[in-house]
């Protein structure tokens, strides 16, 4: 049982990895990132479930994780909106200088 959510948690952080790279869209790479983030919260919850002393301490972090994420969403829409009133685009390769 352990195996499955393991395997579902690298499949969901390897989607996530391959659009944090790969996509160009600022907005697309914000949710690669979450999408990671939540790969990771699945591996606290199974870990914390099925590990060899089973506790609560797994779900507490993945907790305390998601309230990071969301704060760390909160900041990158934030700074994309006020890139985009700025430049026009949400483009990441033309985020490459601080002014222009």
């Amino acid at each position: 049982m352990l195996a499955s959510y393991l395997t579902m948690a690298a499949i969901l952080f390897c989607i996530g990895l391959y659009g944090a790279f790969v996509k160009r869209n600022a907005v697309v790479v914000l949710l690669s990132i979450e999408l990671m983030l939540n790969a990771v919260n699945l591996n606290l919850v199974a870990f914390s479930k099925y590990g060899a002393v089973p506790s609560l301490t797994g779900q507490v972090f993945a907790l305390f994780t998601i309230a990071v994420a969301a704060a760390e969403a909160a900041v990158g829409v934030a700074v994309l909106i006020a890139l985009f009133r700025a430049r026009g685009t949400v483009k990441a390769d033309e985020f490459d200088e601080l002014r222009r």
